[in-house]
């Protein structure tokens, strides 16, 4: 394709970043800039002009002078963005990480409708979700909702700016009103948490992706660039780190540990847990499991012994494999854990603590207990194939190998940067491959940067320290709810 470019816009919860990509993957420029999350009291809100401003401040700057054959739009996915047929907000955008709705999901669980739902999406409820958050506001807020025109997502609420198109991609539709066997909004969901009356501020299903022209108003961007949007992040990382058969599967550690696997089937009799969200083709979901533990509980760690992420390979070195005795889990989230199994209870705690353990052994054995949190979710989601693995923690690589030990194979480094934006290319050039000359080399475009090959002892001692942490599991979840193991 010559000297084409490409340009991914990844808009995060914190962050907005953008890439222009040449046509073989390599990355020419990449921009980022922070945006604000507010509110207090469980509720959490970003200002959506503040977003659009990033967003349109990264992606001039990546474009510069180039003329870009596509802008592919993703970012961070649920939450509620109400906005008007022009793409402004009629109030501020709610975050996934807000709380107000905990009470209804709390009700929903109790009285069966959220397993029941979850029996018909194989998707769970949970209180920064759309579903959830457009109840809570039908009751407390109907203005709002009176006054907007869609509920969209972030990624869709750019598309709209940008383009001035409504849709949404089914990636994003999946959480919580998506019938997986007609990939449509399934009615009976939505009268489920009484928002047949509201059923008009979806907006509509795009079978690839939703698709426009720019139309001038974004500095920077030349009026008439296709632009495209989605997947949102989860499942365009997956798809930026080359998830591509059945039983492969992306780990991300984040704040959060964020974990796929593309499977083949929707298990709605599985445990109720995680999220099957729907892909191109209706033959394969990446079945997500995103734990509330992850690189958030390696900083409390790291705060309370006075360390930096600089010390913690040395620390990993200092303190051997086990910990000297100490163990943990890792549930330090006030809100508890939702994968892979679902308890607002979960507390996190160390055992076999004695005078002899230093805070390498406690960072450690935080580290391990990330590591078998990761691994109880991927074969939870059906891990069987090959491994990715990307996200802030997967650039220290003696904790990477930590995880290839307790997890037992592989893992393949993502091509960096911007995995996110990466796969928002790859994902719109194969929705409107007939415009671009056929589409992108995908195998070049996400060829590993590394690979982490476990070590054979390491594998051996972590089987039966893997196997110690279920039974930690089973019994404190006993514990946090006055039962016996």
């Amino acid at each position: 394709m010559g000297d084409t470019v490409f340009v991914g816009l990844d808009m995060g919860t914190s962050v907005a970043k953008a890439a222009a990509f040449a046509d073989d993957g390599t990355a020419l420029r990449v921009e980022s800039t922070p945006v604000s999350l507010g509110g207090r009291g469980g509720h959490l809100e970003q200002d959506v002009e503040e977003v659009w401003r990033a967003a349109a401040g990264v992606l001039a700057a990546v474009i510069g002078d180039d003329r870009p054959e596509l802008v592919a739009v993703t970012g961070q996915g649920d939450g509620l963005w109400l906005v008007d047929a022009d793409g402004r907000a009629v109030r501020p955008a709610v975050s996934w990480l807000d709380g107000r709705a905990g009470g209804l999901v709390a009700d929903w669980m109790a009285d069966g409708v959220a397993e029941r739902l979850y029996r018909r999406t194989g998707n769970v409820l949970f209180p920064g979700s759309a579903g959830p958050l457009l109840a809570w506001l039908d009751r407390h807020e109907p203005a709002a909702l009176d006054a907007a025109t869609t509920a969209a997502s972030c990624k869709d609420v750019l598309h709209l700016r940008l383009t001035g198109e409504r849709g949404t991609d089914l990636s994003d539709a999946s959480v919580p009103f998506l019938d997986p066997l007609t990939r449509t909004y399934a009615p009976d969901v939505l009268d489920a948490l009484g928002l047949g009356h509201r059923a008009g501020l979806l907006p509509p299903i795009a079978r690839t992706l939703p698709y426009g022209q720019a139309h001038g108003g974004t500095p920077g961007l030349p009026v008439g660039t296709p632009v495209t949007s989605g997947p949102y992040d989860l499942p365009a990382c997956a798809i930026g780190a080359g998830v591509t058969e059945p039983g492969d599967g992306l780990l991300t550690v984040g704040t959060t540990l964020a974990c796929q696997v593309l499977v083949e089937t929707v298990a709605l009799d599985a445990e109720p847990v995680g999220f099957h969200l729907a892909t191109s083709r209706p033959d394969r979901h990446l079945r997500a499991l995103p734990a509330m533990t992850g690189t958030a509980a390696l900083d409390w760690v790291l705060t309370l012994t006075g360390g930096t992420h600089a010390q913690v390979s040395g620390m990993l070195d200092e303190s051997p494999r086990g910990a000297r005795g100490v163990a943990a889990l890792p549930y330090l989230s006030p809100s508890g854990e939702r994968s892979p199994f679902v308890d607002p209870a979960a507390r996190a705690e160390f055992t076999g603590l004695d005078l002899r353990a230093g805070r390498a052994d406690l960072v450690r054995a935080v580290c391990e207990a990330i590591a078998f949190a990761a691994r109880h979710c991927l074969e939870a989601a059906g891990l069987t194939g090959e491994l990715a693995v990307c996200g802030g923690g997967s650039r220290n690589r003696a904790w990477l190998r930590v995880f290839a030990d307790v997890l037992g194979r592989p893992l393949r480094v993502a091509r960096g940067p911007e995995p996110g934006a990466r796969g928002a290319v790859l994902a719109g050039v194969a929705a409107r491959a007939g415009d671009f000359g056929g589409g992108l080399d995908a195998a070049a475009w996400t060829l590993p940067d590394a690979i982490v090959d476990p070590d054979p002892a390491g594998v051996a001692h972590y089987e039966q320290a893997y196997a110690d942490y279920l039974f930690r599991v089973d019994s404190a979840r006993a514990r946090w709810h006055g039962t016996r193991a």
